[in-house]
């Protein structure tokens, strides 16, 4: 017993070093586009690192890191614990490491800004790829990938109408227009690079479990409406990014599968 209590140290630290990095990728990315040295959200000073590291107050100002440093933390060293216990039958530990990381940075960045990435996008790509030719041969993978960006590039597309509709209604209501889509590109991006890593035809399951997460949450936030009589004023203003409902998707599918299994028989 006190040796396992002893390797489960291996990963937490594991899980704690990645959420690091998720925390760092998600701080500069959206910024820079690139590796640069984290500022402070509210002075803009440069941190030092150390400072960073122990998610210390910004030394200028004050400011404390976001609770979203800390919830990072915590869930990717309860993630890499979950894993390290419970490895899927396809997938081992080592893959973990990177493969968690992705789909924590995409997830963050994109309930943040609304933005999915190039840069994220390349890596995710060749990392997809890795992944389902790993699992599930290389056919059966390129052909998720296709499927992915084939079925949410008509949802895309669904969208531009929607958005159109949303922007004369507006118009006509005497409200300001905005550049808001109900899917950006990125998300069809992300739906093919979903698709690599769970190859066909499991990305449909991927990409229903997501949306239907995501209808799930904009009905309550609907029914939020309803109770504070703001529906009228907001319904039309509110938008929910799909990103990270896909990749919550396809983390229950690749490390979770016994419990969507029980989810969804056969």
């Amino acid at each position: 017993m006190e040796r396992m209590n002893a390797l489960l140290l291996i990963p937490l630290f594991i899980g704690l070093a990645v959420g690091m990095a998720v925390n760092y990728l998600a701080d500069v990315l959206p910024d820079s586009r690139r590796f640069s040295h984290p500022t402070c959200s509210k002075c803009g000073t440069p941190y030092k690192l150390t400072d960073y590291l122990l998610l210390k107050a910004c030394n200028h100002c004050g400011q404390r890191r976001s609770m979203r440093a800390w919830v990072v933390l915590i869930l990717m060293a309860a993630v890499h614990i979950y894993v390290w216990l419970n490895p899927p039958s396809k997938l081992n530990y080592l893959i973990a490491i990177p493969l968690t990381g992705y789909l924590a940075t995409v997830f963050v960045i994109d309930l943040e800004h609304r933005l999915i990435l190039h840069p994220t996008s390349i890596f995710g790509a060749v990392l997809g790829l890795g992944v389902g030719w790993r699992n599930y041969g290389l056919g059966t993978t390129l052909l998720g990938g296709l499927g992915g960006f084939l079925i949410m590039l008509v949802f895309y597309l669904f969208g531009v109408l929607f958005s159109r509709v949303r922007a004369r209604r507006l118009q006509k209501a005497g409200k300001p227009t905005d550049e808001e889509e109900a899917l950006g590109a990125g998300d069809v991006i992300l739906a093919a690079i979903i698709g690599l890593m769970l190859g066909w035809p499991l990305i449909w399951l991927g990409l229903l479990t997501g949306i239907l997460l995501g209808g799930a949450i904009s009905l309550l936030l609907l029914l939020w409406l309803l109770v504070t009589r703001r529906y009228k004023e907001n319904a039309l203003m509110v938008f929910v990014p799909y990103g990270p409902y896909f990749i919550l998707s396809t983390f229950l599918i690749l490390y979770m599968p016994d419990f969507m299994a029980r989810l969804v028989p056969g």
